[in-house]
């Protein structure tokens, strides 16, 4: 069976945004609010951050449910794993996702700029260079069999379709935010209905999920 290069619960705002503008160390979104892209998937009872037993057990709670299952390693832009750019100048910081990162697999950070690998927790994540389909090779290979996640942001969301690696992508869009400006996934979800079938599920928390799956 092969492996799948999917892309899981990425939020973009009604214009297609997935981040703001100037991202900073305090501000990973930039002036996106992040809480407000995020709030349909932390109000479920499978957010992996509740504290207390409650949250909903609807459609977006199997969304927020699904984002590990059957996935073995993870790629993601360098904006995503920080703010920097250029020669990395601080190897002591080991990224916006504390001792205990959420990924659980390996994960590689694509960047023109190498460092050394390091695991926090269950977690290692990878410096690489190359091409989408390089990098998407070395990510297949450590995913042991399992399908390989590819994290954003949207920029490098794009390089991937650019390149027609993606077989499948959840992509949930939060109606009621306009960034007006930031890193843009689309201007339309209709972009991709070339080489995607696409169902268009709302939910009562207002988001609303447009899942994809290659022709």
């Amino acid at each position: 069976m092969s492996q799948l290069l999917r892309v899981q619960n990425f939020c973009v705002s009604a214009d297609g945004y997935g981040a703001g503008e100037h991202q900073s160390l305090e501000r990973p979104f930039g002036h996106a609010d992040p809480a407000t892209m995020i709030a349909w998937a932390g109000a479920t009872a499978s957010w992996p951050n509740r504290t207390d037993p409650g949250g909903s057990r609807g459609l977006d709670d199997y969304f927020t449910r699904d984002f590990a299952h059957g996935i073995g390693a993870e790629i993601m832009g360098r904006n995503k794993f920080g703010p920097q750019r250029g020669p990395w100048q601080d190897h002591e910081w080991k990224g916006w996702w504390g001792d205990e990162p959420p990924f659980r697999t390996p994960v590689f950070v694509m960047t023109h700029h190498e460092r050394p690998s390091f695991t926090l927790s269950d977690t290692t994540f990878h410096f690489v260079a190359g091409d989408p389909a390089d990098v998407l090779d070395q990510a297949r290979e450590a995913a042991e069999g399992k399908d390989v996640r590819l994290g954003g942001g949207a920029a490098t969301i794009r390089r991937f379709l650019d390149a027609d690696l993606v077989d499948t992508m959840h992509v949930a869009v939060s109606s009621g935010v306009v960034l007006g400006a930031g890193s843009r996934l689309w201007k339309s979800p209709e972009e991709l209905f070339d080489r995607f079938h696409c169902d268009v599920v709302p939910s009562p928390s207002g988001v609303i999920h447009h899942l994809f799956w290659r022709k």
